[in-house]
């Protein structure tokens, strides 16, 4: 990308503190730190650093000089989310306004982790960062509740809404595709949802494009949309990673009616990034490009 050799070179003493460590992001984003030799990296799981706790926040803060919070602790199990409210809040709502609130008090750059789930889906384009945001469900109610936490509380922030994450660590869409098609001669996916998925090794880069060079970035806050390029259903997500692995198994196009899930997803999630393009001139990769990486990976 962009600006990478730039970063490769830097010689600034930042450190960056990473919470969800283990999530899929988080681990892209310690895969990557092994490049930036010249930055500290702080890697906390719940264990080390339990975010929906302020004292603990605030006593970890105190202890260590940090530069940067990249924020990738989240509940993201939608559907339980449903029935477990107020886990759902705490980690997603209040931990995301306990760190945004240790990074002001301490000068540091607080860059947060948000999903398509907040948008209003009366809107059929793509989505732009100032459009109306109605969420369908409890998880994107607690996400929505976080971004609005971490903007009162530290007006300075970063908020990067994503969509249909993916990555070779974790668990996720990919991944349970690829064990369906050992597993099964023929599956359903739904076909009536529209968005683009997104590796979390290209998030993990945009962010540490805004890492470089904190004076020049001081000005990016607010909301950024990024997802890679493209707009693409699970079923012809499905199709590809099964072209891709070269599976037999027979993958079938399903209406979201003939599927019912505790939690509403939404229909159209598509992401306009042409904001974050523009603040970091960068070009995003397509999404099929992505899959192929991570694919690769997986093998």
């Amino acid at each position: 990308m962009a600006g990478i050799e730039n970063l490769i070179s830097s010689t600034k003493e930042i450190t960056i503190l990473v919470t969800g460590a283990n999530g899929q992001l988080g681990s892209e984003l310690r895969n990557l730190s092994v490049i930036f030799p010249f930055y500290k990296f702080l890697f906390t799981t719940r264990k080390e650093l339990p975010v929906e706790d302020e004292k603990a926040v605030n006593n970890f803060f105190a202890k260590h000089s940090i530069q940067f919070c990249v924020n990738c602790a989240a509940y993201t199990a939608v559907d339980k989310a449903e029935s477990e409210k107020e886990i759902a809040f705490l980690v997603n709502a209040d931990a995301a306004g306990f760190l945004a609130d240790a990074c002001n008090k301490h000068n540091a750059k607080f860059i947060h982790i948000s999903t398509d789930y907040v948008y209003d889906q009366g809107i059929k384009r793509p989505l732009k960062e100032n459009d109306a945001v109605a969420p369908l469900s409890i998880y994107g109610l607690s996400k929505l509740k976080g971004e609005e936490l971490v903007l009162y509380k530290n007006p300075s922030a970063l908020i990067i809404r994503t969509s249909w994450v993916y990555s070779s660590y974790g668990n996720n869409f990919v991944k349970t595709m690829l064990r369906l098609f050992k597993e099964k001669e023929s599956i359903n996916v739904i076909n009536d949802q529209k968005g683009c998925p997104t590796y979390a090794a290209d998030i993990a880069e945009v962010i540490m494009e805004f890492i470089d060079g904190k004076e020049q970035n001081s000005e990016h806050c607010g909301i950024v949309n990024y997802s890679n390029e493209g707009i693409t259903t699970w079923f012809d997500f499905a199709t590809a990673i099964k072209e891709l692995v070269s599976s037999s198994c027979n993958v079938l196009p399903i209406p979201t009616s003939q599927y019912p899930t505790p939690a509403k997803r939404p229909q159209y999630s598509v992401l306009d990034t042409s904001k974050i393009k523009e603040m970091l001139q960068i070009s995003i990769p397509f999404w099929k490009a992505s899959l192929q990486k991570c694919l690769e990976l997986l093998k």
